[in-house]
């Protein structure tokens, strides 16, 4: 159902709506109805996703019609509805999401425009998409929310970029107000909009890339930081794919969970570190870099793995040395599960070279040098090279294991 209620509705929804023995819904959206749809209106309780599967087995065996703003399988309860009764107990008759309505109302391509929905989300994740040239729709969480937008833009640099916020779109109270975000002084409207941005960076803005490799001072740190060069060869060789999950264990500043993360919205990492101060940091790093759903362990490895879900990938930046955690981390991993460590000690480096020797992989040395001043002139500075062993863990066992047990 749209903003327009009752009459915006196809036949279909209408008949569904008028045989139902109850309809569920938000109490806006309950409001919309007209007295010839009978059937008994419950309101959704708050929090709704933990009530579902209890008011749908109190209602059982009755003809229930659910209620959802545009279209329920794009950010909306057709998710959860389908996750708990199953796709084939339902039947889903879709209406023009706020998506469709703000890109008709501004001329915008759905198909290439980025959209973010911060509803139950903290707004540091519209970091994340915030390109020179890209636009934005953003999905509201209420009033507020404009004037929240606004505030992050400015605080990451781009001030300068253009903001309408659309409200109660295909309403008879459609409204549109716009304003840059460094001016950004409208007052809070109807909870009900969506929130174009068109991302103009300030002169000078850090430029953050959409691929691994971030500039070293985009983090915070103490200098327990993976640096650039070695940052973007170790996401690659930690391949992240939509849907995984990644431990970084011995996360330092969190700077490859962070772009593990960034790699695509549906990654996910849990970042382990032992240094109260470090761990906070790397939230207050996730937070910046929008990322703000990367949890932060606090703890010593390998005891402070105990209980996490299993990773799909792993990278040991620190502390491999310490007994057991190399053999714990190898174990958690399930088969096809890469794991990646990166030193530079000789004794971290002697155990990596036994452990690529029973399980093969890949050993790399990565040498980085920088020009720097010498004198009146420009030379060559080394940074301490680093050692990387990758793996991917076989199926049942590796060969070379198998071969040494006959």
């Amino acid at each position: 159902m749209g903003a327009d209620g009752w009459p915006g509705l196809a036949p279909g929804s209408r008949d569904a709506l008028l045989a139902a023995e109850v309809v569920l819904g938000g109490p806006r959206q309950l409001a919309l109805l007209p007295p010839e749809c009978t059937g008994e209106r419950v309101p959704w309780p708050s929090p709704l996703r933990p009530a579902v599967p209890g008011l749908l087995a109190e209602h059982s065996g009755r003809r229930v019609a659910v209620l959802a703003s545009g279209d329920p399988m794009f950010h909306g309860i057709g998710r959860t509805l389908a996750e708990t009764v199953g796709s084939r107990r339902l039947r889903v008759l879709p209406h023009p999401s706020s998506v469709s309505y703000a890109c008709a109302r501004l001329g915008l391509p759905v198909e290439s425009t980025e959209v973010v929905s911060l509803v139950g989300r903290p707004v540091a994740a519209l970091a994340a998409v915030l390109h020179a040239g890209r636009r934005l729709l953003v999905l509201s969480a209420g009033a507020g929310t404009p004037a929240d937008v606004a505030a992050l833009l400015r605080d990451r640099g781009f001030g300068p970029s253009r903001m309408t916020v659309l409200e109660q779109l295909g309403g008879p109270g459609e409204r549109h107000t716009e304003g840059t975000a460094d001016t950004w002084d409208h007052p809070p409207g109807d909870p009900l909009n969506v929130i174009a941005v068109g991302c103009v960076p300030e002169p000078g803005a850090p430029r953050l890339s959409a691929v691994p490799g971030l500039p070293d001072d985009a983090y915070e740190h103490d200098g327990q930081l993976t640096k650039r060069p070695v940052r973007a060869a170790t996401l690659a060789a930690l391949a992240p794919a939509p849907g995984e999950l990644l431990w970084d264990v011995g996360g330092g500043s969190g700077s490859v969970a962070v772009e593990w993360m960034r790699a695509h919205r549906g990654c996910r990492a849990v970042s382990v570190e032992r240094d109260p101060g470090r761990a906070a940091r790397i939230g207050r790093n996730a937070d910046r870099l929008g990322v703000p759903a990367l949890r932060v362990v606090t703890g010593t490895a390998p005891h402070a793995l105990a209980g996490l879900e299993t990773p799909d990938a792993v990278f040991i930046g620190g502390g491999l040395t310490t007994p057991g955690l190399l053999a714990a981390c190898w174990a958690a991993l399930p088969a096809g599960g890469r794991l990646v460590a990166n030193t530079v000690t000789l004794e971290s480096e002697a155990l990596l070279a036994q452990w690529y020797s029973r399980h093969g992989g890949e050993l790399l040395r990565l040498a980085v040098a920088h020009a720097a001043p010498v004198g009146g002139f420009t030379g060559w500075r080394q940074a301490m090279p680093v050692t990387q062993w990758t793996a991917a863990k076989p199926a049942g066992g590796d060969l070379r294991e198998r071969g040494e047990r006959r």
